[in-house]
């Protein structure tokens, strides 16, 4: 009996131990952390379920979900919560978190487009440290931080980072290391130095070289590709093609056999649609003579049906040069105004450039018909719809930007040469953008300021909504080209010129910061009174020159004319800043006194005004009574010929070119067409090239 009391006994005492450890256990005992996994991972929860995890932890995981948290925060582009909630980060941090924090950091400056410090972090990192997603990661950094400036440091980034990646994003990579390839100069690509162990850069840039010699020849460009591919089979773009290089796989040239113009033919902008109608017609005649004396001019319907004269006699006289659109004035979308009867003289001949003849003045289908219809009378819908079932094959035109605005609801199945371009772009398979606008003339001139080495520019513009149009383009590319501050200094009218000159105040080159990426504070109006917006902290602090090294002026040949020696009553005539002009200011009425006061001046040209093209230059200006405005819409009409006859090569081959008479021409992934023009410059009362 004793032995089975004890037993008893003792069970009975250790029970009540046993349920307290277990209770005790209960109490204690917390989901294993997760938040280690989350960054080892792909970290693809939303930034409320890390903010979640982060409130509901007090010991060290509670800072690993914060870094998860600042990460969501980023990819969501919740920029502002994201910094706000890395300043929070404690300054204690276990090895592993510092890795991330420092990640982070970097993640943070690219968001805040502060890339120079981006990339200061980004050396300070080391690599081998770093996890494979986080260092899927650190490449992209490296990307986003070059702004998708071409070099060498780039091309490895992207093929460093490609393994890592799968679907849509590896796509991604593929495009993003061609356009760094193709976006690459003959000078930058001869410059390169790689090592013998890079056989995927290697492979890449010999794919470039094949693009470089037969993108112009769609057919030889397929078979050298395909040669390619044969030669460099494990590349990754060998396997994965980039899109634009698929799309050539697909390849069919556009018909020309029926070419319909859409143009206003009545009403105030009809002196513009004429001069473009005379040049694209110039242009199938081989541009040997002005249209009307060498053939009968197109097929013209109007709203009853009957043809209109299109000779030169019907031709409206010479607009204002400051009314009509053209890189000279505005962008075609200006063109409302009623032309006057005031022709301008003709500029004296530039010296010829080095670039070849414009493709125009070799016709690439004569035979091509062409009827003209008249976009002021009746709705765009009902126009294209008549031009189809006329059999029209491809559309050139409209070129009122009313009308442009309206192809993107457009269900038209024709090739569409738009000659304006619309506030937001829609790429469309079957659409092209053509335009003369001053926007692209001042991206133009940042590519050519940046090239010449300048590194801080002032724009000189008028107090306009051209003026602000102009700024924003020059600002937009200038962070393209990976260049910083860009100073803008804004002047009123003639008269205002004048009065600074006789008070002896003269320009100083000085200005205030353009914030091209943020939108600016507006005015408010409260009960009928306009309040002006505050200053911005730039503004206020940005009244200096900042060392201004160059000067982008937008003016007319009388503005500048008093706008160059007010600079030098400021800065003296030996100014350390090289002075640049728009074609605005070349009108065609420098007299040997305006280029001996122009002198050091540079300003841009299109090729045609610029010696390219003499004997069409000749037949452009006689054509139009000498009018340099109308000249460059003259010029337009002429490339559009080219262009609609190359259209499936500037639609589909990437980094096709035309050597035109408006600039040397080539076409965004959107098909919007840029324009490189020529930069001339006053030398002795001369005008010759810039050098």
């Amino acid at each position: 009996m004793v032995p089975s009391k004890f037993i008893r006994s003792k069970a009975g005492r250790c029970l009540p131990v046993m349920l307290a450890a277990l209770i005790f256990a209960g109490c204690t005992t917390k989901a294993p952390d997760q938040s280690a996994a989350h960054v080892q991972g792909e970290a693809t929860a939303d930034s409320a379920y890390y903010l979640q995890q982060m409130q509901q932890s007090s010991d060290d995981s509670k800072t690993t979900w914060q870094l998860l948290a600042i990460h969501a925060l980023l990819k969501e582009g919740k920029t502002q919560q994201a910094v706000d909630l890395y300043n929070q980060l404690p300054k204690e941090m276990n090895e592993e978190q510092v890795r991330e924090q420092k990640l982070l950091a970097v993640e943070v400056k690219v968001a805040q487009k502060d890339f120079a410090d981006a990339n200061a972090r980004l050396s300070k990192i080391e690599l081998s440290t770093l996890n494979k997603n986080q260092q899927t990661r650190y490449y992209q950094a490296v990307i986003d931080a070059s702004q998708n400036r071409p070099s060498l440091d780039l091309l490895r980034a992207y093929i460093a980072q490609e393994p890592m990646l799968t679907g849509p994003a590896h796509q991604k990579n593929i495009d993003g290391t061609w356009q760094a390839l193709s976006q690459m100069t003959p000078e930058q690509m001869n410059s390169l130095v790689i090592n013998a162990d890079e056989n995927t850069l290697q492979g890449w840039l010999d794919l470039q070289r094949v693009w470089n010699d037969n993108r112009n020849d769609p057919e030889m460009l397929k078979a050298g590709i395909k040669d390619w591919q044969t030669r460099y089979p494990q590349n990754p773009g060998a396997k994965t093609l980039p899109a634009q290089l698929s799309n050539m796989q697909n390849y069919k040239p556009a018909s020309t056999e029926k070419i319909a113009l859409l143009l206003p033919l009545s009403g105030q902008a009809a002196v513009f649609g004429r001069t473009i109608q005379q040049g694209f017609e110039a242009a199938k005649n081989m541009g040997s003579a002005p249209v009307a004396q060498t053939t009968a001019p197109a097929q013209v319907a109007d709203t009853n049906g009957q043809p209109v004269d299109t000779t030169q006699a019907a031709l409206p006289k010479p607009a204002d040069p400051n009314m009509v659109a053209s890189p000279a004035a505005a962008s075609v979308d200006d063109l409302t105004q009623q032309p006057d009867a005031t022709p301008t003289a003709p500029a004296p001949q530039a010296a010829a450039q080095t670039q070849p003849a414009a493709a125009a003045a070799a016709p690439a289908n004569p035979a091509a018909e062409i009827k003209v219809y008249d976009t002021t009378t009746q709705p765009l819908a009902q126009i294209l719809a008549q031009a189809q079932q006329d059999g029209a094959t491809i559309v050139v035109g409209p070129l009122l930007k009313n009308n442009v605005d309206q192809l993107a609801t457009t269900t038209s199945p024709l090739n569409i040469l738009a000659l304006n371009q619309p506030e937001n772009v829609q790429n469309r398979a079957n659409i092209c953008y053509f335009a003369l606008s001053p926007e692209d003339e001042a991206r133009d001139a940042a590519d050519h300021i940046w090239q010449q080495g300048h590194r801080a520019p002032l724009l000189l513009v008028p107090r306009s909504a051209l003026g602000d149009r102009v700024t924003k383009a020059f600002a937009d590319e200038w962070l393209k080209l990976g260049g910083g501050t860009v100073l803008q200094q804004k002047f009123g009218s003639t008269a205002e010129l004048k009065q600074g000159i006789n008070s002896g105040s003269g320009i100083a080159l000085s200005g205030t910061p353009v914030n091209a990426a943020a939108a600016q504070p507006e005015a408010v109006t409260i009960g009928g009174l306009t309040i002006p917006a505050p200053p911005t902290d730039a503004q206020i602090t940005g009244g200096t020159s900042g060392g201004v090294d160059a000067a982008y002026i937008v003016a007319t040949s009388d503005e500048v004319a008093l706008i160059k020696p007010m600079i030098a009553m400021r800065t003296g005539s030996r100014s350390p800043a090289q002075l640049y002009a728009s074609s605005r200011s070349s009108q065609g009425v420098s007299g040997p006194d305006f280029r001996l006061e122009m002198e050091g001046l540079q300003f841009s040209e299109i090729p045609m005004l610029a010696g390219n093209n003499p004997s069409l230059m000749q037949q452009a200006l006689g054509s139009v009574n000498n009018d340099y405005s109308l000249a460059r819409l003259y010029a337009m009409g002429v490339d559009a010929w080219s262009l609609a006859n190359h259209f499936s090569q500037i639609r589909q081959v990437p980094g096709y070119q035309v050597n035109g008479n408006t600039g040397t021409l080539s076409a965004t992934q959107d098909c919007v067409i840029n324009r490189k023009l020529n930069w001339l410059q006053f030398s002795q009362g001369q005008i010759v090239p810039a050098s």
